[in-house]
């Protein structure tokens, strides 16, 4: 039988949650399913090789926003470590799994948009080496001016790959 103490202290843990971090954690999670809407967008429809300022504004929002759920979530699992129900429980998991969720998606999204800009940033570098072989072939400009424009075209693709070193990729 549940004692009246523990009976206390369960509604206290219950009345904490549902008044503090559940709404949090809710209102958190719908600004994170509209700002994934907007990056599926973005991921859809992008083709070109550079990051724009609406894609990094975008990611910025959503790394900061699952990083407040996983602080609301820690705060949770805090009061429920200290003598929860298994109805506060499951609210717990249910969250965290919401959180491991929309991380995970965030992660394949950005790795599928970093893959389409690689693919882009590939074809662009064939069209420029070709039309560079085609100039040469057809003896347009001075060979001096096909090495700096081959010069050019090597100094873009380094700069990509460290641009992509220092973002993860």
């Amino acid at each position: 039988m549940i004692g009246p103490h523990h009976s206390n202290s369960l509604y206290a843990i219950l009345h904490v949650l549902k008044r503090a971090f559940i709404p949090d954690a809710r209102k958190l999670e719908a600004q994170l399913d509209e700002q994934m809407n907007s990056y599926r967008k973005v991921v859809s429809t992008k083709v070109t090789t550079k990051n724009d300022t609406l894609e990094n504004d975008i990611e910025s929002g959503i790394d900061r926003l699952l990083k407040q759920l996983q602080q609301v979530n820690l705060q949770m699992q805090a009061w429920v470590s200290s003598g929860g129900s298994e109805m506060v429980s499951h609210t717990l998991t249910r969250h965290q799994e919401i959180l491991q969720d929309l991380t995970q998606e965030f992660y394949r999204l950005r790795s599928s948009l970093r893959a389409k800009q690689e693919h882009a940033s590939l074809l662009e570098d064939f069209r420029e080496f070709d039309r560079t072989r085609l100039d040469l072939e057809e003896g347009v400009g001075s060979p001096e001016q096909a090495l700096l424009k081959e010069h050019a075209s090597i100094s873009r693709s380094t700069g990509q790959v460290h641009n992509n070193d220092r973002r993860g990729i």
